[in-house]
């Protein structure tokens, strides 16, 4: 490594051994900060850049760390066997890892440097000049888009979508592969219409072969108490198997090659 190891960062987690997000067996870096509030968002602690505290079950903790490329590299190398029998690699999630562009960069660096198999979860809602200081190092793109409606990605997210969608066919055009993901969520954008939409949007992008939905879930309800904050989806019911597999039939209409889950 070079000088890009000392560039630091801020954390709030890493998951080892994880077989999604990504090819293989993979780590999983999850930094701090968030450009968009999504009212169902399972990591609830990484939207704000800030440390924070939070209370799950009855034990405080302190959410973010201020690490260096090589402190997470030390962690990272210690499972190299496994990445390298399974194709694996790092994945960078949050948040989102745009608000940490030169971070996520040299961190990315560093793993291609390891010889890793590379990947972010992203919105792309950000400046095209950030995420393509990303793109010389990342293997993989899984690009979430949510909703072709800009009022309703709005309304739910807290961003309209025009800025995402005009990334998404720059990044068709420019990354390595791009795979586009939807959290399916009742009320937002359940229904055959919008995911058929997205879907359809997806398959005009150069390159864009897959398409993931992913069913929402309230696994993170818990955390927004612990944060002080109010969890707005808690009357919401996640999406049944069979509603899933009717919009896997929708999205692979469009010729795509979709599944359930990531």
């Amino acid at each position: 490594m070079e000088a890009y190891e000392n560039v630091k960062g801020r954390i709030f987690d890493i998951q080892r051994f994880s077989i999604h997000d990504g090819p293989g067996i993979r780590s999983i870096v999850f930094l701090k900060g968030c450009v968009l509030r999504c009212k169902w968002c399972c990591n609830p602690e990484s939207q704000s850049g800030k440390v924070e505290v939070m209370t799950l079950d009855g034990k405080v903790k302190t959410m973010g760390q201020d690490v260096t490329v090589k402190e997470i590299m030390d962690e990272i190398v210690r499972d190299m066997p496994y990445y390298k029998r399974s194709g694996g690699g790092i994945t960078l999630s949050g948040g989102e890892c745009l608000c940490q562009a030169d971070f996520s960069a040299a961190l990315l660096q560093a793993a291609k440097d390891y010889g890793l198999n590379t990947a972010i979860e992203s919105t792309a809602c950000m400046s095209f000049d950030k995420i393509e200081k990303l793109l010389p190092y990342l293997d993989l793109y899984l690009m979430d888009i949510k909703h072709m409606d800009s009022e309703k990605h709005k309304k739910f997210t807290g961003q309209p979508n025009e800025l995402i969608l005009e990334n998404a066919r720059k990044l068709a055009e420019k990354a390595k592969k791009l795979i586009i993901r939807v959290p399916v969520v009742p009320t937002f954008n359940d229904t055959p219409e919008e995911i058929e939409a997205i879907a359809r949007f997806a398959s005009t992008l150069p390159g864009v072969e897959e398409i993931h939905l992913l069913p929402y879930h309230r696994l993170g309800q818990d955390k927004y108490e612990g944060l002080g904050r109010k969890y707005e989806m808690a009357h919401i019911t996640p999406p049944s198997e069979q509603h899933m597999e009717m919009l896997l039939k929708v999205a692979q209409n469009t010729g795509l090659k979709a599944q359930i889950g990531g």
